[in-house]
């Protein structure tokens, strides 16, 4: 997943993070890729050192399940939303708490950061979405206008435009250039079932994942949907942009991720949980000092950082593993 004659990836190097109380719903790889963030349903955001797997903190404080969770782009802050109706915003040196943004309805089910890091927007079941000023932790503006709950979002390289993706099945752009508070200028629909996760490219093109098991890679300046990726047999959950933006992986609800070339649409690998798991027992063995879980049930994936492409992958229990890519 870089710039150099590709191979095979390198799926046999895989570190297991089990520690977990609860199930895994979410992860996020720092901005240098030493540290990893994941969101659990026991409440608690859990930091871990990549390459060692040392558990480097569970962070308590939510009053729910955790949902999500994600590095602002400076590597200062990172922020996570829980059930509880809240975002938490946290301190990366030391993993303390230092603001709780409140004015959410429902459960916040995405946050994202402005690529300067100094906004962050949130999105949930009460179908709205709020903008952050982090500094203060105030609020900026409010989008209204998804007919459903808002799942995804991501900001645009620019910054100067926001995306979310809802149950509604469709993706909504904001201009946040615009005076006009919470008027989106622009919606885009195609896929039918909710949009679960979006991703930018580093030039500007916008990923969607859905649970009509498809993803669309789209050229927002002009509306136009550029190509359609079909393959994954159940809902895709979570996309990743490689760091040259010239290849997308996915992932859902199954025992594999898809790596896709994004020129022309075709699928260049397909990695099997199932036979890696096997290959790993013993090493699932040694660090859990239980015997290796049942095959998991694939559910997200996180990728990309200044040191190289990871895959992420969490199942539906309590395990999580990182591939070296």
């Amino acid at each position: 997943m870089n710039s150099k004659p590709r191979g095979k990836l390198a799926v046999g190097r895989v570190k297991f993070f089990g520690r977990h109380r609860g199930e895994v719903n979410s992860s996020a790889f720092s901005p240098d890729g030493q540290r990893l963030l994941t969101a659990s349903e026991d409440g608690c955001v859990y930091g871990w050192e990549t390459q060692s797997g040392r558990l480097l903190w569970r962070l308590r404080g939510h009053k729910g399940p955790v949902r999500f969770c994600r590095f602002s782009p400076d590597g200062r802050l990172f922020a996570s939303t829980s059930c509880d109706r809240t975002v938490r915003l946290w301190d990366a040196a030391d993993a303390k708490c230092l603001q709780v943004l409140k004015g959410h309805q429902r459960s916040v089910e995405t946050v994202s950061f402005s690529h300067d890091s100094k906004q962050l927007a949130s999105g949930g079941w009460d179908k709205r979405v709020m903008l952050w000023e982090v500094q203060s932790g105030q609020v900026l503006r409010h989008f209204v206008g998804h007919r459903d709950s808002v799942q995804s979002s991501d900001f645009a390289p620019s910054s100067d435009c926001l995306a979310t993706g809802s149950w509604d099945s469709t993706i909504r752009m904001w201009d946040l250039r615009a005076r006009t508070p919470g008027i989106f200028h622009q919606e885009l629909e195609g896929h039918r079932g909710n949009i679960s996760c979006l991703c930018y490219s580093p030039s500007g093109l916008l990923a969607s994942g859905s649970w009509d098991k498809t993803i669309h890679i789209w050229k927002p300046s002009t509306r136009s949907l550029l190509i359609q990726l079909k393959g994954h047999i159940t809902w895709v959950k979570s996309i990743a942009f490689s760091p040259d933006g010239q290849q997308l992986a996915s992932a859902g609800y199954s025992h594999m991720v898809k790596v896709w070339d994004c020129n022309t649409g075709k699928c260049t690998e397909t990695l099997k949980v199932r036979s890696m798991a096997e290959a790993n027992k013993g090493a699932v063995e040694g660090l859990l000092g239980r015997p290796a879980p049942p095959e998991p049930n694939i559910m997200l994936l996180a990728g990309g950082s200044e040191r190289g492409p990871c895959l992420c992958l969490y199942a539906r229990r309590e395990t999580l593993s990182v591939w070296s890519c």
